[in-house]
């Protein structure tokens, strides 16, 4: 994961209600092991973190400079070290103007993981740690607090630039600290939400189940395919990647690797071909199996309250809209 630039600025604010303070960086981050791993933590900690949003930029507008900055950068029209510097002052008067306590170090890196090129932004803020000297002396020193971002986005440069259809080459914190400092981050971005992660990652969800019914899978079968889904979008959220449909056809089934993929296309789904998977939404898909006494119960966690209801008192199971085999053999029994 090569570091192209990297620069880190400075925004004093204090809660006191006194003027933002703007400490510019005077020249980008060096080459160094530090920088590599500040951005491969930031990275690791950013795509574990839950709550992100996906979207696309505005129009460059005055309201919303900032695409039109970044586009001037990487047209070859200004260096990185201007184009930061430019942008963090748009963001320091934005934090002004919102009456924001908030500052940090605001954190810009381009850097290229394969074959694609990412911007990540990021406001850190300082915590303390406690280190050990070489005289084995207790010593406390600050450091950036990765483990806890509250503002942050990442471009994907390379999908922007080749993609412009596309409404999802922005991911960025929604985060639960307010409503109003997520909004003048987002303004500061110039990001417009796009597609709904929990939303497009519940009805792939649906889909697939749909897709086990439709083809009558045995139960040890059925298991096999759920978690080999879950396994190929929670390692899709690692990367921070998205879930491409083709590919997760292919991964579920190497005899018929379009099985999946033309399933979906031959429903009204409405799911785009790539999904940025929700890490929260895909923790509670389970399948709920049980066997005995010649019954044998299986269906995924969120047919819960639709199809089926559990009545805990009586131990009982209520089932609604029965796969219409299922119906047909009940009706011949009762014949």
């Amino acid at each position: 994961m090569p570091v192209l630039h990297s620069v880190i600025h400075k925004i004093d604010k204090k809660p006191d209600g006194t003027p933002a303070v703007l400490f510019l960086g005077s020249a980008e981050q060096v080459e160094s092991q530090a920088r590599d791993n500040l951005v491969q933590q930031f990275n690791e900690n950013y795509n574990a973190t839950t709550g992100k949003a996906w979207g696309f930029f505005h129009p460059d507008s005055g309201a919303h400079p900032f695409s039109g900055w970044l586009a001037k950068y990487l047209a070859g029209g200004d260096d990185f070290l201007s184009f930061t510097r430019t942008a963090v002052e748009h963001l320091t008067r934005l934090m002004e103007e919102s009456n924001l306590t908030t500052g940090g170090h605001a954190l810009f890196c381009h850097y290229r993981q394969g074959l694609t090129d990412y911007l990540i932004i990021a406001l850190v803020q300082e915590t303390e740690a406690v280190t050990m000297t070489e005289e084995l002396h207790l010593m406390t020193v600050k450091r950036l607090d990765l483990d806890h971002i509250r503002l942050a986005a990442r471009i994907n440069l390379s999908e922007w630039k080749n993609n412009p259809q596309s409404r999802q080459y922005i991911s960025y914190l929604k985060g639960k600290q307010g409503r109003k400092l997520n909004e003048y981050f987002r303004d500061f971005i110039g990001v417009q939400e796009g597609i709904d992660g929990p939303g497009e990652t519940r009805t792939l969800l649906k889909a697939f189940s749909d897709f086990v019914e439709s083809e009558d899978l045995g139960e040890e079968s059925a298991r096999e395919k759920t978690n080999t889904l879950v396994s190929y979008a929670m390692a899709q959220t690692k990367l921070g990647e998205p879930i491409t449909l083709d590919e997760l056809s292919e991964v579920l089934d190497d005899d018929q690797p379009k099985a999946f993929a033309e399933f979906i296309q031959g429903k009204d789904y409405g799911l785009s071909a790539s999904i940025p998977p929700d890490k929260k939404t895909l923790n509670k898909f389970r399948r709920f199996t049980g066997r005995a006494d010649g019954l044998s119960i299986s269906f995924d966690q969120h047919l819960l309250g639709d199809k089926v209801d559990f009545d805990e008192a009586s131990g009982t199971l209520t089932l609604r809209k029965l796969p219409a085999p299922l119906t047909d053999q009940l009706k011949r029994a009762a014949a």
